[in-house]
């Protein structure tokens, strides 16, 4: 009897360990990874902006040297061609991890932009910044502009390099929801995107200062590059307040995904960042993919006021027909693509005038066709008069009489 009891408790034992393991696998294919390490997480459609995954993604947090894409891309932006930056004693005395320029020595901007994101090195952020802006505070102030462009409401840069600040305007810090949004800047539509993915994904780097009496070589610690087929950029940061942080990008499949992590463990647990980097990618590689939701639209008809009806000069008011712009309705042509889990569903909905007072053109806006994923609008399209529509006026009138005495 009592073999028999602990059979049957063993049995229970497995079957509840399997309930639970099967219960979290099935969590994880419907609402992103199970367990992660960072703090704050979030996984982006790079194509649309749209967060996938969010975990803590609102929360400020210190960023460290993830904050050197931003620095990068206005890099890219302002500088002119062959633009030399002096080395400064505050820049020559920034801290680890750094370069090691000498004060008073001189560097092309785009060499430094390499040590800035292959090595991270902090003082080749402040010769950027002083290079570019004439002041760290003034590129700061831009970082900051750029930011608010990009719709990134809970970011404040106070340094170039990510070492922890603080200034009138709060601590140096972002979330994980806007520095996916600045990666997707500077990989989907800035007007430097292929310049920056050069700079971020070469293995290494060589170059000296102008004099050539110096020489360094740089070599990429963005594991994530030959992790993952399809890798497109990254970049880390670590400080003691900020944690080990992370942003990165990948392209598989016409779908293009950007991981963004803070605060992702401490020391000893480096790998962290690397762990939650793959769970995100292979959770939208693995549930998101792209369908066709458009859907024809059925044309309607909204009365004219006072216009003119073909079929029927007597009658006082018509009706004139209403489609999306620029649409061959009917033809099936049309494409609207969107990234989707399985489970998730677009809704259609149609916004119409009331109507119209003659004369109406051909063309006048009449509605709109609206496309919602979870309460938040996606796509929309105009409708309008797919044809005009003349005023019944007395000047009308006194022609069709004048015709039809005429015939």
């Amino acid at each position: 009897m009592k073999k028999r009891w602990i059979s049957i408790v063993s049995l229970v034992c497995i079957l509840s360990v399997w309930v639970c393991h099967t219960s979290v696998k099935a969590q994880e294919n419907v609402t992103g990874p199970a367990q992660l390490y960072a703090r704050s997480a979030v996984l982006m459609d790079a194509d649309s902006g749209r967060i996938l995954f969010g975990k803590e993604e609102d929360v400020k947090r210190p960023m460290a040297s993830t904050t050197k894409i931003m620095t990068c891309i206005l890099a890219l932006e302002h500088m002119e061609e062959n633009q030399v930056a002096e080395v400064s004693e505050h820049a020559a005395r920034q801290p680890e991890v750094h370069l090691g320029v000498r004060t008073g020595e001189k560097y092309y901007i785009r060499d430094i932009l390499y040590s800035l994101m292959l090595e991270s090195h902090n003082d080749s952020a402040v010769m950027i910044a002083e290079g570019i802006a004439g002041s760290v505070e003034q590129f700061a102030a831009w970082m900051n502009e750029k930011a608010q462009k990009l719709g990134c409401r809970d970011t404040h840069f106070v340094t170039p390099n990510g070492l922890d600040g603080e200034d009138e305007g709060g601590i140096h810090s972002t979330t994980a929801s806007d520095l996916a949004r600045i990666m997707r800047y500077c990989i989907m539509d800035s007007p430097k995107r292929a310049e920056f993915l050069e700079i971020t994904r070469a293995g290494n780097y060589s170059f000296s200062d102008l004099e050539g009496s110096r020489s360094f070589s740089c070599n990429n610690h963005n594991a994530f590059l030959s992790m993952m087929e399809g890798a497109l950029s990254g970049k880390t940061g670590f400080t003691a307040d900020a944690g080990y942080c992370y942003v990165g990008a990948l392209e598989r499949d016409g779908r293009t995904f950007i991981v963004a992590l803070l605060a992702c463990g401490w020391p000893n647990n480096k790998g962290y960042k690397w762990k939650d980097t793959r769970a995100l990618m292979e959770y939208g590689l693995a549930n998101y993919e792209y369908r066709n939701v458009w859907k024809d639209i059925e044309t309607e008809e909204l009365p004219v006021k006072g216009g003119v009806c073909e079929t029927d000069i007597y009658a006082e008011n018509t009706a004139v027909p209403v489609g999306i712009s620029g649409s061959a309705a009917g033809t099936g042509e049309e494409k609207l693509l969107v990234l989707l889990r399985t489970d998730e569903t677009v809704e259609v909905t149609k916004e119409l005038e009331k109507g119209f007072t003659a004369p109406v053109k051909e063309g006048t806006y009449a509605g709109k066709v609206i496309y919602t994923l979870e309460g938040k609008m996606i796509a929309s399209y105009d409708l309008v008069t797919l044809k005009g529509v003349g005023d019944r006026s007395f000047l009308w009138c006194f022609q069709e009489i004048l015709e039809r005495i005429c015939c």
